[in-house]
């Protein structure tokens, strides 16, 4: 398996290479807390993947927060895995005879405004630069690593459109902004390289669910459209059995602890303060989920139905795997906690019942409120997850 993927990837570049798109510059607005990234030495410079500064001549390289030598070529050449600059969104109807049920989708709200990314499609672009109820996203799938993540791409004033490097780091892919062509790690949204070393994207929330799932709870939102401007085998997976290896592919960090499996799937929690990672496995047994990450009750709800992207050949045909739904369970700054009731979830303080897909209050005296979904919880393999964060606690049980 690990050849082929080798294989794929290095052909991958080749296919992708001459059809990689540009975007238009937009006049842009915030990001997190800048830090001072170290100052390198000429010897970690020349570590960078070859042919890297011809690829990128605007990159300041000289600016860095983590050492040069961690970056590794990933197969495919800068923009290789071209992203999705201008998405086209559907209705539910238009996408249900290329959408099967278990399929995963990741779902972005923004007000009213509520979109599906199909998996089937983020696996083969990675990155989609997209505009959400006005606010300007990018939403963002690293198939090595099984992370989602949606971030906002305003930074210091400016909107930023992204790219793929083509480059990886712990395995975890490594996108570019086309603005300043810094550096930024999909799993954490630091930038690691460029002008922007140091800083950080804004999470937003997003929510792995199954399909048939996102069809019933928000029967009025909108799906990415298969219509890319690039022909691709949109429900293929590129990466069989991925999710069953051993070990992850290109994989040069860190040693990681061996309290899970390498390729174990994870929900995770992070704050400056405290890093969480709830294995699938716990918060299945247990149905609900009640913790404190540095401080702030959360719970977690189990929700099973959920094909995994990353096994059988065609995505809709992956063993199911299920998904974790997370939201801060504090309202009206009351904490509330959560049971199952013949297959209703309802808090024991209102006994109001909930929607766990929405977090919605559909019935009783907080009908009306809404749980708040939790920006920085992201699902990971552990492997890629505790390279990033080895302070991580990882939750075995109350």
């Amino acid at each position: 398996m690990r050849k082929s993927l080798i294989l794929w990837l290095l052909g991958l570049g080749l296919m992708f290479g001459c059809t990689a798109s540009r975007t238009p510059v937009h006049p842009s607005p915030t990001l997190e807390g800048k830090t001072s990234p170290e100052t390198p030495t000429r010897g970690q410079e020349e570590t960078l993947p070859p042919g890297t500064r011809a690829e990128f001549p605007k990159t300041d390289f000289s600016r860095h927060s983590v050492p040069l030598s961690e970056i590794l070529a990933g197969g495919p050449p800068r923009d290789g895995i071209p992203a999705i600059d201008r998405p086209r969104f559907i209705a539910i109807p238009e996408a249900e005879p290329w959408l099967e049920d278990p399929e995963p989708v990741l779902v972005v709200q923004v007000g009213e405004d509520v979109r599906a990314y199909p998996i089937q499609i983020l696996i083969w672009h990675e990155i989609v630069n997209d505009t959400v109820g006005g606010k300007p996203l990018v939403i963002t799938y690293c198939p090595l690593c099984n992370t989602g993540i949606a971030f906002e791409r305003t930074v210091d004033g400016r909107v930023l459109d992204f790219g793929t490097t083509g480059r990886l780091r712990y395995s975890n892919l490594i996108m570019y902004d086309r603005q300043t062509e810094s550096w930024w790690q999909q799993a954490t949204g630091e930038a690691i390289v460029g002008t922007y070393a140091g800083t950080r994207l804004t999470f937003y929330p997003a929510r792995m669910m199954a399909w048939a799932q996102f069809r019933e709870a928000y029967p009025q939102g909108r799906v990415l459209s298969r219509e890319t401007g690039y022909v691709r085998d949109y429900g293929r997976n590129p990466y069989i059995g991925y999710d069953r290896a051993t070990e992850p592919f290109l994989y040069q960090g860190p040693r990681i602890k061996e309290a899970l499996p390498l390729m174990a799937r994870v929900y995770t929690i992070a704050t400056k303060a405290e890093a969480v990672a709830y294995p699938y496995e716990v918060v299945r047994a247990m149905g609900v989920v009640h913790d404190q990450v540095a401080g702030r009750p959360v719970v977690l709800f189990w929700v099973s139905g959920v094909a995994s992207p990353l096994d059988a050949a065609r995505i809709d045909q992956g063993r199911e795997v299920g998904t974790v739904l997370a939201y801060w369970r504090t309202v009206d700054d009351r904490v509330l906690t959560f049971q199952e009731r013949n297959g209703a979830v309802l808090d024991r303080e209102t006994g109001t019942r909930w929607n766990v897909l929405t977090g919605q209050a559909l019935e009783g005296s907080l009908q009306g409120q809404a749980l708040a979904p939790v920006a920085e919880g992201v699902h990971h393999f552990w492997f890629s997850w505790y390279a990033f964060r080895p302070d991580t606690r990882i939750y075995t049980g109350p």
